[in-house]
């Protein structure tokens, strides 16, 4: 049995972007904000966090400066993923040796691979690390998803602690919960469906929505772990028609300009990503408000 590197709420947290480089002193006003609202995990250079418009310079400088600055108060978690295993291990290798709680690594997307060369490329990774591998599958943005046999494959290795899965599919999550038991933790990697994935047993959520409301989702997501379903599930339901918003648009281009809207400006998106219409930030002000 492995010990889970968290349990409850974690932000997959935006990236800001200033005059075309990494805002720090924003990244440690919100770095501030969720510790103060109750988030005791962080991830950092994510999805939410455009890593994929990020050099590998800039992604490493922001996770060691958000390591810094967190100073312990949180657990901060790398996501170091990439289509290539030699630069994903590299990226690795190093986010572990400056204090990286774990590492969120995301299927190989475009190239994508075989579900044996999915087992290979953790493997490999997780042979030569320090700090404990996460698995990724987001299918929707990768075109790969990865099977419940290679999850029971890979829960056997001692340093693959679980998987963030965001396929949306609960019925694929109670397979690998099934499969894998807790030998290879689940995290929610949707926050429209935290509440019945920790009642099948996740152990927790990678969201999104916690950018601009880290207490209500801290909250929602303790009730879980403490057995109150009933407060979790009317808070889940409260906030679905916010959740629906974040992502009228490509995560993270709503979550972003939700951000400015309740003061906490963390600038627009790396192109290609493009700022939100205003149809949608107009339904967003209505929900905020």
């Amino acid at each position: 049995m492995k010990k889970a590197v968290f349990e409850g709420a974690a932000t997959a947290l935006v990236t800001p972007f200033k005059n075309g480089t990494v805002d720090y002193q924003t990244l440690e006003r919100l770095l501030d904000f969720q510790i103060e609202n109750g988030i005791q995990t962080i991830v950092i250079c994510g999805t939410t966090g455009e890593s994929a418009t990020m050099s590998m310079q800039e992604q490493l400088e922001t996770i060691a400066h958000s390591i810094r600055y967190a100073a312990g108060r949180c657990k901060i978690i790398a996501g170091t993923g990439s289509n290539n295993t030699a630069h994903c291990l590299e990226m690795s290798r190093i986010a572990a040796s400056v204090g990286a709680a774990a590492l969120l690594i995301v299927t190989p997307y475009y190239n994508k691979c075989t579900q044996a060369g999915l087992v290979q490329h953790y493997t490999m990774i997780a042979d030569r690390v320090s700090a404990p591998v996460i698995v990724y599958n987001v299918p929707g943005r990768t075109g790969l998803d990865v099977s419940v046999e290679t999850c029971r494959i890979l829960s056997e290795h001692p340093n693959i602690n679980g998987i963030k899965e965001a396929s949306g599919s609960l019925a694929k999550a109670a397979r690998i919960l099934s499969a894998c038991g807790d030998s290879l933790h689940v995290w929610s990697g949707n926050d429209d469906i935290a509440v019945p994935m920790m009642s099948i047993g996740a152990r927790g959520l990678i969201s999104v929505l916690s950018n601009i409301r880290p207490k209500e989702t801290a909250e929602m997501i303790c009730a879980c772990l403490n057995g109150d379903y009933l407060f979790a599930g009317k808070r889940q339901v409260a906030m679905t028609p916010l959740i629906d918003a974040l992502f009228s648009e490509v995560n993270p281009i709503p979550v972003k300009r939700a951000m400015e809207l309740i003061g906490l400006d963390a600038g627009e998106p790396r192109p290609p990503l493009t700022p939100l219409t205003e149809e949608h930030t107009a339904h967003l002000k209505t929900l905020l408000n």
